[in-house]
């Protein structure tokens, strides 16, 4: 077994993980960063349509107070006021920093950082590289902090974090390649392992998406919030099959695009919620009227928030109005009546959804409408941290990124992922470094071995139980039965009786999981991969069931057609789960977190 020594751990090379380790490295420590995949393969790739910042280079009314009330109208009012007045403040700063380490942006005609209209923001607030924003800021980190001495470990993955009392102290993980078993010893850890979307059947979520760092921090002694909030993005691909789920950009509906029906209606006229509507409804293509200040303005109702579009697409399919693959038209091909270029115009601005759309549907989206539905995207619960520091209720266990719970509240605005990334991911390293240099690791002992030795069995028992001969259960069976599961009873529209039947089919799952058994020997074995991924799946699986279970209304990303309203207690409360001293889940209910006075003018002054 190899053993490395850090004094900060980045477990995750995503955005939040590189701008952790960068700023943990700046800070002068011993920076490890471990990768499930390849350096360059996270997941921050396909945020495409930009990092969220209030820059005010194409709207000079834009501010960080607005941001700030964006997020928390969109999060429904229960994010961690802290992180989201933090977000909103330093997300310029960020960018500008981004920058000057080489990104390049698109830019206006006065050569400052370009931005466009976003679901859910009041002003074109989204600075962008035409739709490969999170491209460049994974090329821009990982060329930055190339230099700074980082101990990079690729396909690597992490199964468990060794603690002394409730300290962290390390990890435990293995090899991809080879089945080699690594331990890292570390003053301080921070997770950036990203979602939980290979949980479900339909999602944008890359293979290395199973809640990894949820469940580590959870079996370390953390505790996770919000974890019903799961966002479905309005539009992934639906045709062909292969590629049903991959993302389509919320940047092609912020570039022009509208949404029909089969009847070829725009049906977001449909529906716009009061939250969002100052005055009557305009049924005029450019979109609906509102006023902001002194000024009237209009905004597509296409860019309403993620929740209330993805219902409103399921909304049609389900009355039978939907495309012939089962999603509904996303069409950008309209504005040839607007642009005299107007085919140069789409394939500058959004190269990527040209190419994704020509090469794997073939479909030229300048002369066509593409199929979309709701794909599962993002989980806006995590690891329940401070807003200043990000660390966990374990001792120097850090958190950020979509691990991380707290600033989105009941549903992510687009473009704030690459910005959380960003703020948090800075501040993680940085408070990371602290807690290291002020707490070094302490010698090695028996407690850390007992630890080891225990991790270490539980990797080889699927192998073991393979050559003992024995009727092991497959794992790629139990993770399509998961899946499957999770898609159909707890997904985008729930209700009481479903998602309990969710929860029992993930206990049962979970029951035969035990007995899952891998083929073959310890090298390039996916099979005993996905073995030891199922347990950290089934985890979140049963927190997402049980909390969505518990609370009796809608709110965002969590729908409840049984609870179709909004309830003032509910409204007030964050579902905590924690792992309970007999070894089951536990959940508990706790106030949310109010707001400072000062901030509560600027949530009522931007209502």
């Amino acid at each position: 077994m190899k053993t490395a020594e850090h004094d900060v751990l980045v477990i995750g090379a995503g955005g939040a993980g590189l701008r952790a380790a960068i700023e943990a490295s700046a800070a002068g420590v011993s920076v490890g960063l471990v990768t499930k995949s390849l350096l360059g393969k996270a997941h921050t790739v396909m945020a495409e349509g930009g990092i969220a910042a209030a820059l005010a280079n194409v709207d000079e009314r834009d501010d960080w107070k607005t941001h700030f009330a964006d997020t928390m109208r969109g999060g429904q009012y229960v994010n961690n006021p802290t992180m989201a007045e933090l977000h909103a403040r330093e997300a310029p700063a960020r960018v500008r920093e981004l920058e000057a380490w080489g990104a390049v942006f698109d830019r206006t005609p006065d050569q400052r950082i370009l931005q466009r209209n976003f679901g859910g923001h009041k002003y074109p607030r989204l600075a962008h590289v035409g739709d490969r924003t999170g491209l460049e800021m994974i090329r821009t980190l990982q060329d930055h902090g190339i230099h700074l001495g980082i101990d990079v470990q690729m396909e690597c993955t992490v199964t468990r974090l060794l603690t002394d009392g409730n300290r962290v102290i390390g990890a435990f993980a293995y090899e991809r390649e080879q089945g080699r078993f690594r331990l890292f010893r570390a003053s301080s850890v921070v997770l950036a392992t990203g979602g939980i979307g290979r949980a479900f059947r339909i999602t944008s979520n890359s293979w290395e998406y199973t809640g990894d760092g949820h469940a580590l921090a959870y079996e370390a002694g953390a505790d996770l919030i919000d974890m019903e909030y799961v966002q479905f993005h309005p539009t992934g691909m639906v045709w062909p099959p292969s590629v049903r789920g991959i993302l389509v950009t919320e940047g092609v509906r912020g570039e022009g695009g509208v949404l029909r029906n089969s009847e070829g209606r725009r049906f977001m006229f449909d529906d716009i919620p009061d939250l969002y509507r100052t005055q009557t409804a305009d049924d005029e293509e450019e979109g609906w009227r509102y006023t902001q200040g002194d000024k009237e303005a209009r905004r597509p109702p296409e860019l309403l928030t993620r929740d209330h579009v993805a219902r409103c697409i399921v909304r049609e399919i389900r009355e039978g109005r939907g495309s012939p693959h089962g999603g509904v038209f996303l069409d950008i091909a309209w504005i040839r009546e607007r642009l005299k270029d107007s085919e140069s115009h789409i394939r500058r601005k959004l190269p990527s959804m040209y190419h994704q759309f020509m090469e794997l549907a073939g479909i030229d989206i300048t002369k066509e409408p593409m199929e979309v539905g709701p794909t599962t995207h993002y989980v806006m619960g995590g690891v329940r941290v401070d807003g200043e520091t990000q660390m966990s209720a374990v001792d120097g266990l850090f958190a950020a990124g979509e691990c991380a719970g707290g600033l989105h509240g009941a549903n992510r605005l687009g473009g704030n992922s690459l910005s959380d990334l960003l703020v948090f991911g800075k501040r993680a390293g940085e408070h990371a470094a602290r807690f290291a240099r002020a707490n070094p690791r302490s010698a090695p002992d028996g407690a850390e071995r007992e630890q080891v030795a225990a991790a270490e069995q539980d990797a080889l028992a699927p192998l073991e139980r393979q050559e003992a001969g024995g009727s092991g259960v497959g794992a790629y069976q139990i993770q399509s039965e998961l899946q499957d599961l999770m898609q159909t009873r707890v997904g985008i529209v729930r209700n009481q009786e479903e998602i309990e039947e969710g929860l029992e089919g993930v206990l049962a799952l979970r029951d035969r999981a035990d007995s899952v058994a891998a083929s073959g020997n310890r090298a390039y074995n996916p099979g005993w991969h996905t073995a030891l991924d199922l347990p950290n799946l089934l985890l979140v699986s049963e927190a997402v069931a049980r909390t969505a279970a518990e609370r009796k209304e809608s709110r965002g990303a969590h729908f409840r057609e049984d609870y179709p309203a909004k309830s003032e207690r509910w409204g007030k409360t964050t579902l905590v789960v924690r792992k309970g001293s007999g070894g089951g889940m536990e959940l508990a209910e706790e106030a949310v977190t109010s707001p400072r006075d000062d901030l509560l003018r600027i949530i009522e002054e931007n209502r």
